[in-house]
């Protein structure tokens, strides 16, 4: 976590005095205060990684002496055959495109797919004929 931090916090510090740069030169206050606010979100993701690489144990990527082999091994379960995702995305896709038009009931439709797909993801292995037998 450690080299997240630091890019992170490296592009959080470009940010802030490219908006200062910027806003001293154009005296442009929007794209001043998009530079700043960039850099104080990206600052708020790096500060939150290096709050957690303090408290977990150092892994390969963070440690100078780390071997290839070191990272090896299982991350994580990923499902070979799943649609939820393409069932996400697309109704991720039409609240975008209802709230760029700003059509209330579009709103509320986008937002029960958007439930129902996150839902479906989520609830994928615990029911139907994915379901673990316990």
């Amino acid at each position: 976590m450690k080299v997240e931090a630091l890019i992170f916090n490296i592009i959080a510090l470009f940010c802030v005095v490219a908006g200062a740069v910027y806003g001293f030169w154009s005296k442009e206050p929007i794209g001043t205060t998009a530079l700043v606010l960039s850099g104080g979100l990206t600052g708020l993701i790096g500060g939150f990684f290096w709050f957690v690489s303090r408290r977990i144990d150092a892994r390969p990527e963070d440690r100078k002496d780390a071997d290839i082999a070191d990272g090896a091994g299982e991350l994580g379960f990923f499902s070979p055959g799943s649609y939820w995702p393409l069932g996400l995305a697309m109704s991720a896709a039409l609240m975008g495109l209802a709230l760029a038009f700003w059509y209330a009931w579009l709103i509320v439709i986008a937002g029960v797919a958007l439930l129902c797909t996150i839902g479906g993801l989520l609830f994928e292995y615990y029911v139907g004929q994915n379901a673990t037998q316990s």
